[in-house]
């Protein structure tokens, strides 16, 4: 199946000298499909020419004189920047020429537009940033929300159980679990704020709504324990960081400890098979590309600092979501709870 993406070329660290190799990248892996690339000019097209992209069929670009930039505020991104590479590739999935939009750009300033353009799905109060981080069963573990509300109540922690659960259902996840980030697997654990949310998360899971595990501790993210696990965007934003952390120190060491003694990088080469799987599992870019769930439009934001890889794989999330249909999917949900609860509020606690 064919997508058609929005790639926001200006936004990260590094601009279309990366967005654009990536871009090529993906169309060779996936030549059914066509990207609009949103970009200043001058620069974007001397780079298409330079990656043959420039004449391209699949390709169409569409320019934009304004870019947001890592330091402006979200105010500055929504009121003056008007002709942004970021507002003009939201625009493209508000008007329907594109599936989705990815962009490595300012999170804030992304989602705010996002919310802004696109506006929220059904009983959707605050949308959330999911993404898959890698777990010991090799298959990934869900984690919503990294970062786009730093301060939520237990509703909103169920908002976005129900729709992590859409979302990995539509990947081709059937059933899967749900877990809340806790400092302990126990009931009586938490604060206030998590111990609501798990009420709320039992009396949804009785409704037949989604399948909640029960709390769930930190490192049972990595063993992925439950499909899918919740959390505040703060609490979040912190676990993804240090994932990566970890996982670029892990790649760091075993390259140092290798090549240490002439002993050592013998043992190395006969190692380099296994050692080569084991950086492949860790590599945090192979996970790049978070979904910003609840919005009437799907928008895929790539880590600032992402490499040529890391932004192609953001591209590729985008294209599986558009083949899982998953506002869609989302919606469907939505839909049901709203029409088969009292009153029309899916959200609230059961009578």
């Amino acid at each position: 199946m064919s997508s058609t993406l929005a790639v926001d070329l200006m936004g990260g660290d590094h601009g279309p000298r990366v967005t654009l190799p990536a871009c090529a990248r993906f169309l060779h892996a996936h030549p059914d499909s066509r990207l609009i690339l949103v970009g200043q000019a001058e620069m974007s097209m001397l780079l298409l020419e330079s990656l043959r992209l420039n004449g391209d069929a699949r390709v169409e670009f569409v320019a934009a004189s304004e870019l947001v930039t890592s330091d402006d505020p979200i105010e500055v991104a929504l009121r003056r920047k008007r002709d942004s590479s970021m507002r003009r590739a939201i625009e493209l999935v508000r008007d329907g020429r594109a599936q989705a939009c990815v962009s490595a750009g300012n999170t804030g300033a992304l989602m705010a537009l996002a919310r802004y353009l696109l506006k929220t799905l059904l009983d959707i109060e605050r949308p959330a940033i999911a993404t898959y981080l890698p777990n010991q069963k090799g298959e990934g573990t869900l984690m919503l929300d990294l970062g786009a509300n730093v301060d939520c109540e237990p509703l909103h922690l169920l908002q976005f159980a129900v729709m992590g659960t859409a979302y990995a259902a539509a990947g081709g996840h059937a059933q899967p679990t749900v877990g809340l980030l806790n400092i302990g697997e126990e009931v009586i654990k938490g604060n206030d704020t998590i111990k609501r949310a798990a009420e709320l998360l039992r009396e949804a899971d009785a409704l037949g709504r989604l399948r909640f595990y029960g709390n769930v501790e930190g490192n049972d993210i990595f063993k992925g324990t439950t499909d899918i696990v919740v959390c505040d965007g703060f609490v979040g934003n912190v676990a993804l960081k240090t994932s990566e952390g970890l996982a670029q120190m892990l790649s760091g060491m075993i390259r140092e400890e290798f090549t240490r003694t002439p002993l050592s990088k013998l043992m190395a080469l006969l190692a380099m098979p296994v050692l080569k799987r084991l950086r492949k599992r860790v590599d945090h870019r192979r996970y790049n590309g978070a979904a910003l769930l609840g919005l009437r439009g799907l928008v895929v934001k790539s880590h600032g600092s992402a490499d040529a890889f890391g932004f192609e794989q953001a591209l590729l999330r985008a294209h599986e979501a558009v083949q899982g249909d998953v506002v869609r999917h989302t919606e469907r949900i939505l839909e049901v709870m709203h029409e088969s609860s009292p009153h029309g509020a899916p959200f609230a606690p059961a009578s």
